[in-house]
């Protein structure tokens, strides 16, 4: 299958471009960018010179299959056309994930380019919506935050055994933020740093209550805090919710039961893990897997469950991939077989 790489400069793109690579069903035939158009791949990005490719202004070959790595609203502009030609994509930008087009419109401070793309999309977390992101023509792609969130919450929140009010307490990689100049990813800025932003509200925010009303059947109350931490790569996403008295009344061993609800609830995923000890962003680092450790503070009858995923892999690349596999009836874990680095 031919495929093409809209943006491959950005961290996102480079990675999709790095994974592809060795995905056997899969040839990448034309790449584009718009900072680097002329150059070769690996002039840009010496660990894909294997590819050698030169970069692209546009799509200029025949594609089918494409991923968009453009910021929000580019990037729906530039799926436009593709997807009039009866091309599938994935979306790793913002632009299809909030169904809501208000609800866009008010945390990217601009109008949807192509409203009528929507009906065509679904929110791309195949461990929710695999059976519609099968038959879609554009997966919307989840924020890297909102994919370790959602994953972290989403047991508990179907099974009805928290009550609507959650926190989730979130710290992120520097890669997060792209690669455009920013003074506040600057090595000085990060290095021995860790810094709250976000306060006010963070972009992935409305994305995350989308999913978690939808999966609680009723609006939950989120706090989210998200956190710049001195490292490359990784998110860890520590979910806060109270328990519902019901539940704890009948209930006799509260740890062991939320962690075989837990188990359950993922036992047939392939990249999402339950396992029996609280995970390090290290478990994940270069993998497609997320990383769950669900567990009870007993005193307080609250749920805490800690949720790990590398940011470009299962956050961005890993996922467009995965949702790529789904969508053209491929193996969903074709290319995708890497097993973290550690340490």
């Amino acid at each position: 299958m031919k495929v093409g790489i809209i943006n491959v400069t950005g961290y996102a793109g480079a990675e999709v471009a790095r994974i592809l690579s060795r995905h056997e069903e899969v040839e990448i035939t034309c790449v584009t960018g718009r900072s680097g158009a002329g150059k070769n791949l690996g002039d840009i990005f010496p660990h894909l010179s294997n590819l050698d490719m030169e970069i692209s202004p546009d799509l200029d070959k025949s594609v089918d299959f494409v991923f968009s790595a453009l910021p929000h609203a580019a990037s729906a502009e530039a799926l436009k056309e593709a997807v009039s030609s009866g091309i599938k994509g994935v979306d790793i930008s913002a632009d299809f994930r909030i169904r809501d087009l208000n609800t866009y419109s008010e945390w990217y401070d601009v109008e949807h380019p192509c409203p009528e793309l929507m009906e065509s999309s679904v929110y791309g977390l195949p461990e929710l919506h695999r059976s519609e992101i099968k038959d879609c023509q554009i997966a919307a792609n989840p924020g890297c935050y909102p994919t370790a969130s959602i994953l972290g919450l989403a047991p508990a929140l179907e099974a009805g055994i928290i009550e609507p009010e959650v926190i989730v307490d979130a710290k992120s990689g520097v890669s997060g933020a792209g690669r455009s100049l920013s003074l506040k990813i600057h090595y000085s800025e990060v290095n021995e740093n860790i810094s709250a932003y976000g306060l006010d509200g963070h972009r992935h925010m409305p994305e995350i209550s989308q999913e978690l009303d939808l999966l609680s059947a009723q609006h939950v109350n989120l706090t989210f805090l998200p956190h710049l931490i001195p490292m490359t790569r990784g998110i860890l996403a520590s979910c806060y919710a109270p328990l519902k008295d019901n539940y704890i009344a009948n209930t006799s061993d509260l740890k062991s039961a939320v962690k075989a609800l837990y188990k359950d609830f993922y036992k047939d995923e392939k990249f999402t893990h339950v396992v029996d000890t609280p995970p390090m962003t290290k478990h994940t680092l270069g993998s497609n897997d997320c990383i769950i450790y669900p567990t009870v503070d007993i005193r307080a009858g609250r749920l805490m469950v800690v949720s790990c995923i590398d940011n470009l892999v299962k956050g961005a690349a890993g996922q467009a991939i995965q949702n790529m596999n789904i969508m053209c009836g491929m193996p969903e874990d074709s290319g995708l077989n890497q097993l973290a680095i550690y340490p």
